[in-house]
């Protein structure tokens, strides 16, 4: 436990940019039926301060908050902080010559185990597989997947024209497609295949492809350009694999981004992926890093939203950069080191006791 002197630059930070996304982590936490503990005396208090009022804000998170630095398993209180993104892909509803690379909704014989009610102290852990005979095991990897072993027919949302973005789609987690025949269309992360995430891009540095400055999103994808015939080789070296849902839009939403863990639309630059084994979905945190490949400060506050397969650890995150062209630009080439302060309800139990209570996702 810290005081909010120790965040640098808090005085300076924009507060009211981050206020919607503060907003939308209280419409997930503080519901009347079933609030989380300490959040809803906080968040009544928030329907009577002004959003444009910075000071007035800073005042709210100083009244209602504690600041807890985080550090990892061995003391240490800096990590790794990458950047994510919605990218844009081209597609189709139907299978065609340009359109060939489908993306799926799960599998109906995907399950989902939660050991928690047998082992209580796994109550993190949910193990995925398929039944085979009388046993349960491991749901099928991408390798097996690409060869057609899980029923994926009738499961395909849409088709896309690169089996390269259609990948970093499934690491962004969620993105938007425009239709050849006309409209748009937006998909979520629905599941994966529960198997661990392998980065290509560690793999291409350790077989001396590339170096590690070159290993970005940017770089890989150069990579796969000259490769084109390694490509799929290279792919199925990550064995993980993400089923998608069909997101509708809603006009009424307050913020125009995808939907992330916590069920709530992420913010540009306001919101973060993180490992919620130490860091409870929708709470504040204050983040210290640099911008990508800079040592330009980034300092502000943001919300806990969401989850990624590499985000593993608790001085760790994943920075939502939006969506475009320039978020990608921004996300592909951020790897930063990092310091991170969550920023934990005054009225709620203790953060080690209160983590089981609040939403996560496996």
């Amino acid at each position: 436990m810290v005081s909010f002197a120790d965040l640098p630059h808090w005085p300076g930070d924009a507060l009211q940019e981050v206020w919607p996304a503060f907003l939308l982590s209280c419409a997930a936490l503080a519901k009347p039926a079933n609030p989380a503990p300490g959040w809803q005396e906080a968040c009544n208090d928030a329907r009577r301060v002004e959003a444009r009022d910075a000071t007035g804000l800073r005042r709210f998170f100083e009244a209602h908050f504690t600041p807890y630095q985080l550090v990892d398993s061995g003391g240490k209180a800096s990590g790794l902080v990458t950047g994510y993104y919605e990218p844009l892909l081209q597609g189709s509803r139907v299978r065609g010559p340009r359109f060939r690379f489908p993306l799926y909704r799960p599998p109906d014989d995907l399950m989902t185990i939660d050991l928690a009610p047998l082992y209580p102290e796994l109550r993190d852990k949910r193990v995925r597989g398929r039944i085979e005979g009388k046993r349960v095991v491991p749901y099928w990897d991408r390798a097996q997947i690409e060869r057609g072993k899980a029923p994926l027919h009738g499961k395909e949302i849409v088709y896309v024209d690169d089996p390269i973005e259609a990948f970093f789609l499934q690491i962004q987690g969620s993105g938007r497609i425009t239709l050849a025949e006309g409209g748009s269309l937006r998909v979520g992360y629905a599941d994966h295949n529960g198997h661990p995430y392998q980065s290509i891009g560690r793999i291409l540095v350790e077989r001396g492809q590339m170096t590690v400055d070159e290993a970005s999103m940017q770089g890989i994808k150069q990579w796969a350009g000259k490769h084109p015939k390694d490509w799929p080789a290279l792919l199925n070296e990550n064995p993980s694999y993400v089923f998608f849902r069909e997101v509708a839009p809603d006009p009424a939403a307050s913020v125009d981004g995808p939907i992330g863990t916590l069920g709530v639309p992420l913010l540009a630059e306001r919101s973060l992926a993180v490992d919620t084994r130490f860091v409870p979905l929708g709470v504040p945190v204050f983040l210290d890093t640099t911008y990508p490949l800079s040592t330009r400060p980034l300092r502000r506050l943001a919300m806990a939203q969401d989850t990624g397969g590499a985000v593993r650890g608790a001085v760790r995150a994943d920075f939502f950069w939006g969506f475009g062209e320039d978020a990608a630009a921004q996300a592909g080439r951020m790897k930063q080191e990092g310091r991170m302060w969550m920023l934990w309800p005054k009225t709620a139990p203790p953060p080690g006791n209160a983590a089981a209570q609040l939403p996560s996702r496996p």
